[in-house]
């Protein structure tokens, strides 16, 4: 499975962004996908997560009730709409698949390359 995210950018706070993260591969709709976000001098961290069927969801307390993950497998895409935004959300995030443990970074065996998300004051 090869991943690709996009849908960054330079907003102001309290703006929208939607990030999506494209798949190749048959398989794609078997797998959980994350996104995580790394900031600078920080380390990477879980954001979201959604399971394969779509079903089920799950946030970091920082985005929930502002972050929204969802899929569409006909697609092969996964979404992040991103509301409200703050500051503290600037980072390159990244869109992960194949995991059992959602908020472990260790347990994806997929990663896309980052897009950049810059959110100012």
């Amino acid at each position: 499975v090869q991943l690709q995210a996009s849908g960054g950018g330079l907003v102001q706070a309290g703006a929208s962004l939607r990030l999506s993260c494209a798949a190749s591969g048959r398989t794609f709709s078997s797998y959980a996908v994350g996104w995580f976000r790394q900031a600078p001098g920080k380390e990477r961290e879980f954001v979201a997560a959604i399971s394969g069927g779509g079903g089920v969801t799950y946030y970091a307390d920082s985005v929930k009730g502002r972050f929204t993950i969802s899929r569409d497998n006909a697609r092969n895409t996964v979404y992040l709409q991103m509301n409200s935004l703050k500051p503290e959300d600037t980072a390159v995030y990244y869109c992960a698949a194949d995991s059992y443990r959602w908020t472990v970074i260790s347990d994806y065996n997929y990663w896309g390359q980052g897009t950049l998300v810059t959110v100012s004051s």
